[in-house]
């Protein structure tokens, strides 16, 4: 459920064309890229993004990170999104999944995470993806990217289009490094799955939107990754 302690507007204020960046809670852009439709909103106290993929052909969509502020989220999906069939949860931390339960029970969702994450998502998963796997929306393909470090088994989700590559990894990588870790042996962790399963075979224009804040590129965040590893975080 929403945070009942705060005032927060009624609904979605959504904005046509992509900035990468959003403008505060509630707040969101949806642009076209080749044959998918994607939206970014800002949901909760800590700025967490959630992500719609949407097959422009077919309306079929995908949910990543019912994160938060549920009855909003809810109508925002049933006006804008009515082909929205699944979620996906991208690893473990509730405020990635506090909306989860409204949104999947209001809106018939499957859920979809990875088997070692959803043991601590406390709604059940009805499908279990790992790296490697792919989910079919309409006439896309998004592939499954496992970044294990910030969490157990976290995931992420990789578009290919020919107008242009995008990465939501979750909370596994942002604007100036890798997401939060607890010891040397995760962070180590997390960047040999960054560094193999995603600088060494995408290109530097992916488009980088993660869990939380502003976007990037990979060409913005490569020259940095032997910084990160000398740094430990």
């Amino acid at each position: 459920m929403s945070n009942p302690t705060e005032s927060v507007p009624e609904h979605i204020t959504l904005t046509e064309g992509y900035s990468g960046r959003l403008g505060g809670r509630l707040t969101g852009e949806r642009w076209t890229v080749g044959p998918a439709r994607l939206s970014k909103i800002s949901v909760g106290e800590m700025d967490n993004n959630v992500y719609v993929i949407e097959s422009v052909s077919t309306g079929a969509a995908l949910l990543v990170d019912a994160a938060n502020d549920a009855p909003q989220l809810i109508a925002h999906l049933q006006a804008h999104a009515p082909g929205v069939r699944e979620v996906v949860t991208t690893h473990l931390h509730a405020d990635h999944w506090i909306g989860l339960s409204e949104t999947v029970e209001a809106l018939g969702l499957t859920t979809i995470a990875s088997p070692g994450d959803a043991g601590d998502i406390h709604v059940p998963t009805d499908r279990h993806v790992s790296h490697g796997d792919e989910l079919v929306v309409g006439d896309l393909r998004v592939g499954v990217i496992g970044l294990r470090g910030h969490t157990p088994d976290g995931i992420g989700l990789l578009l290919r289009t020919e107008e242009g590559t995008h990465l939501f990894p979750g909370d596994s990588l942002f604007p100036g490094g890798p997401g939060k870790t607890g010891t040397r042996e995760q962070f180590d962790t997390l960047m040999d799955d960054l560094e193999s399963r995603v600088f060494a075979v995408l290109e530097d224009d992916v488009v980088v939107h993660p869990g939380h804040g502003d976007d990037t590129t990979l060409g913005a965040e490569r020259p940095n990754l032997g910084t990160w590893r000398e740094r430990g975080w």
